[in-house]
């Protein structure tokens, strides 16, 4: 498949500069770009890359970094090469199909155009919406509502009454409705328990590979509409994720906390329980959250304090180090 420069330009609403009828046949990496290919820069760090591009055109946020070359500029050079690939990547059309080596039970409910593959076991009273598909070895538990157009990858478990709304993404190894860690210790026995709850997933969330969210004890789990979950998170029972967050790799939060929508959380941050973390928040890569955070802030460190204090406490650590040093060398002259 070939397009010009400026069929691209036009399904990206950017301005071409250069030639526009410059065929491009695929996108590549800045850093490992291909001939006759687009590539973009959405990094200022990758900008050493422009200078020996072998790519056909890139796509950029300011026309002077083309330097002579082929482009095209736009607002979010990100956002663009990810609709530019969503145009040179072919999709795959598959029939649906319920796959004889499947169990399905006859008390289930699956609607038109469910894809269904060898494995899979579906539970009583199950219900499945139209055009949803489940992958191969996944096992659904009873009174489990799945919505439309959801794709529930290969070796997914959901347990019993979960529900999962329209356009739901389930990637695999991840398990949804397991219980919860709840013990209560007396006299050193740790006496279990029951979660008696569900977990219920919003329209249009994306769950990454071997990930588990935990079943109430009492009510939900809930995963707000439009939130994107990382590989390797855990979220425990009772906790409420807003709408539109990005949890990434290592994320785990532990019972009843509460997150605001459109937070955003980097790898390995930690959430201490029966906490609630504000709208729009940001926590900066392996921190410690360990009380409630007001929203519209960034916060960084263990425990996690709003990022200019805790760069602040980090440059005092530094001089306390040179003034030490400074002491030392003092008392050897001495």
């Amino acid at each position: 498949m070939k397009l010009t420069l400026s069929e691209i330009a036009k399904h990206l609403e950017g301005d071409i500069v250069g030639d526009s009828s410059c065929l491009i046949s695929g996108v590549s990496e800045i850093q490992n770009s291909k001939p006759n290919t687009i590539t973009f820069l959405g990094n200022p760090l990758y900008s050493k890359y422009l200078k020996n591009t072998n790519a056909a055109a890139i796509i950029v946020s300011d026309s002077t970094l083309l330097s002579g070359r082929n482009g095209i500029v736009v607002k979010n050079p990100q956002l663009s090469m990810s609709r530019t690939l969503g145009l040179f990547t072919e999709k795959k059309e598959k029939r649906p199909s319920i796959h004889p080596r499947s169990v399905i039970s006859k008390n289930s409910n699956i609607g038109k155009d469910v894809n269904i593959d060898a494995g899979a076991i579906i539970n009583d009273e199950v219900s499945i919406g139209e055009g949803s598909s489940i992958g191969a070895n996944c096992v659904i538990g009873s009174n489990t509502a799945i919505g439309k157009n959801c794709i529930i990858s290969a070796n997914v478990c959901l347990y019993e009454s979960i529900v999962l709304g329209d356009n739901v993404i389930v990637h695999s190894g991840t398990i949804i409705g397991c219980d919860g860690f709840g013990y209560v210790t007396v006299n050193e026995i740790h006496e279990k328990i029951p979660q008696t709850g569900n977990v219920i997933i919003g329209d249009d969330v994306e769950i990454g590979s071997n990930c588990a969210i935990d079943r109430a004890t009492i009510g939900s789990t809930i995963i707000g509409e439009m939130t994107k979950i990382d590989n390797l998170v855990h979220i425990a029972h009772n906790v409420k994720i807003g709408k539109g967050c990005l949890l990434t790799a290592g994320f785990a939060i532990a019972g009843s906390s509460e997150v605001g929508d459109f937070c955003t959380f980097a790898g390995q941050v930690g959430v201490a329980p029966h906490l609630k973390i504000g709208d729009r928040s940001t926590v900066a890569a392996k921190s410690g959250v360990t009380k409630s955070l007001k929203g519209d802030k960034v916060y960084a460190g263990f425990p996690a304090r709003e990022i200019k204090e805790h760069n602040r406490r980090l440059a005092l650590i530094n001089e306390i180090e040179k003034l030490r040093d400074k002491l030392i060398k003092i008392n050897r002259v001495d």
